[in-house]
């Protein structure tokens, strides 16, 4: 991995919640030169897992349970890396053993739905607080390590959290951007949308052409080089232009047997997904200039199937 280009001292850093996503940051910042000091898990046999993946030799990283919070040292920065539903109650923790210890140490989590007001307890004993997340996907924690190069980060929170924060992303060679923490949510679940949904909806692609004779694992790597052409043409064109295929072109005869096959199908669940982007794929072709005539008789048969 590349080292970090600045000379100034790299920060040490707690980790709270090593799963696969606070192993990658720990692997991905140590990488950087960074001082991975502690790692703290629900229970610290967890902890004494993950510090090993850092640990060429000997244990140097302190490996802490939830409960051993009271022992662990002060690092510049603590990341909490827990899912969403923990950071509060880790927050909490943090309070009951740091009161009046924070002043001038940094504390971010990674939660997209999450803004920094849930650390507010801490911020009010002298913490800066913050968020950091990466839009990047990570399914374990040498490859999320080095998708966590080069990602797109959403960051918020109070000057001095967001100053440190922005300095990572830098040194990771990521990029950076802000929303309204208000409208955190709503950005998570643009997020997930466009990531967790399609994989959901790859996994609906898959089940329909396992119906049509292959097996499951064939159907998935079939379609995979026509999902990567997709993801290809939307990196360099807006999803109207990059819209391909039968709504694109208005085929309404092609509409009509898709309907019909679905319609005969041991679920509504697939017609409905079919019918409900068909809806918006319409919408699509109408920005690139479709034909509203055709337009409306697609629209009409999607209407019309029950």
């Amino acid at each position: 991995m590349p080292k970090a280009k600045s000379h100034r001292p790299t920060p040490s850093i707690t980790i709270i919640g090593p799963g696969r996503l606070g192993q990658a940051f720990a692997l991905g910042l140590a990488g950087l030169g960074y001082s991975i000091h502690a790692l703290v898990a629900r229970r610290a046999a967890a902890a004494e897992k993950a510090a090993r993946l850092l640990s060429a030799g000997p244990l140097q990283i302190q490996a802490l349970g939830l409960n051993q919070l009271a022992a662990l040292a002060p690092t510049d920065l603590v990341l909490i890396t827990t899912p969403d539903d923990a950071v509060e109650d880790v927050a909490h923790r943090l309070l009951a053993v740091k009161s009046g210890k924070g002043h001038g140490s940094v504390v971010l989590h990674t939660s997209g739905a999450l803004s920094s007001e849930v650390l507010a307890p801490l911020a009010e004993i002298g913490f800066h607080t913050g968020s950091l997340h990466p839009l990047v996907s990570v399914s374990d924690p040498r490859t999320g390590a080095k998708a966590l190069h080069g990602a797109y980060y959403c960051v918020e929170g109070d000057k001095a959290a967001t100053k440190l924060a922005r300095r990572i992303v830098k040194d990771l060679n990521g990029h950076s951007f802000s929303v309204q923490p208000a409208k955190k949510a709503l950005y998570h679940a643009a997020a997930l949308t466009a990531a967790g949904h399609l994989t959901a909806l790859v996994d609906v692609a898959i089940e329909m052409l396992a119906s049509s004779g292959l097996s499951p694992s064939e159907a998935q790597r079939v379609l995979m080089p026509l999902v990567e052409s997709a993801v290809s043409n939307l990196k360099v064109s807006t999803p109207a232009q990059a819209l391909t295929g039968t709504f694109a072109r208005g085929d309404v005869a092609t509409v009509k047997r898709h309907l019909a096959a679905l319609s005969r199908g041991k679920t509504t669940e697939t017609l409905e997904i079919y019918k409900l982007l068909g809806v918006r794929s319409l919408q699509l072709a109408g920005k690139r200039g479709l034909d509203p005539q055709l337009a409306k008789k697609i629209r009409e048969l999607l209407d019309s199937q029950h």
